[in-house]
């Protein structure tokens, strides 16, 4: 089975760390992105999320959203899957969308990744 704690790295070489996995499947954790919006050096931010409970044999779905508030004005919802691969190896399947805010609702095209 696929269990969501522990340290995750992406394909962009970002860092997630799911520190604390609820028996309700509420978690929280933290989130060191490689790629930023303001181009500068990323800090960490912090991560909370929930993940569907399933039986001994499912393989779970999962939301959060991560707050880049020490460097961006942005949010981003992720939302993915965890599964194992034929060799043993735990893997996340996701997408995100991210939030950026923008100064007027004429500018709200723009707000969205």
């Amino acid at each position: 089975q696929c269990q969501l704690n522990g340290l995750w790295r992406n394909d962009q070489d970002s860092l997630m760390e799911i520190s604390v996995l609820r028996d309700n499947g509420d978690f929280q954790g933290q989130y060191l992105t490689r790629v930023t919006l303001s181009g500068g050096c990323a800090q960490i931010s912090p991560l909370r999320g929930a993940q569907q409970q399933l039986g001994e044999e499912g393989w779970p779905t999962f939301a959060f959203t991560v707050r880049w508030d020490k460097f961006s004005n942005a949010t981003t919802a992720f939302v993915g899957q965890c599964f194992v691969d034929a060799g043993g190896k735990e893997m996340l399947s996701t997408m995100w969308l991210l939030r950026e805010a923008v100064g007027s609702l004429e500018e709200d095209w723009k707000a969205m990744r």
